[in-house]
């Protein structure tokens, strides 16, 4: 299951994004802005691509390789947006069938997103879903 984080910002300018060709949902600011936090806590990030979704990157350390997606909507209040991020944890066929290495409610990645969220400037109406 993935574990998300909802919240409201003006922090990030959408209009600025590289469009997404699937789909025009916004998400890549938001995810270069992690990406960016996420290396120098020493994750290996991809750079931000498209779904139809939103966007994603792919991040690993050495424990663990998991999928970070983006995406937004303008707010009630312009210019804000209201935000998605969602953290998915790969897990390999044999410990879905065995019910291992599940995503766990004090997963590390989602611990230091969350911390990164609660922390940055201008970033309210946070809320935390766990399997969602």
């Amino acid at each position: 299951m993935a574990h998300l984080i909802s919240f409201t910002t003006d922090r990030f300018d959408i209009s600025g994004e590289r469009p997404n060709p699937i789909n025009p949902i916004a998400g890549q600011s938001v995810l270069l802005w992690l990406r960016e936090e996420l290396s120098r806590a020493q994750y290996r990030v991809t750079e931000p691509d498209t779904e139809d979704w939103g966007w994603y990157i792919d991040v690993e350390n050495a424990d663990a390789s998991y999928l970070v997606g983006a995406s937004a909507e303008p707010a009630d209040r312009p210019p804000a947006v209201a935000w998605v991020v969602q953290v998915h944890k790969h897990r390999s066929m044999k410990d879905k069938i065995f019910g291992r290495n599940k995503m766990a409610g004090d997963d590390p990645l989602f611990a230091l997103i969350e911390r990164l969220v609660r922390g940055g400037a201008r970033i309210e109406q946070v809320t935390v879903e766990r399997d969602a």
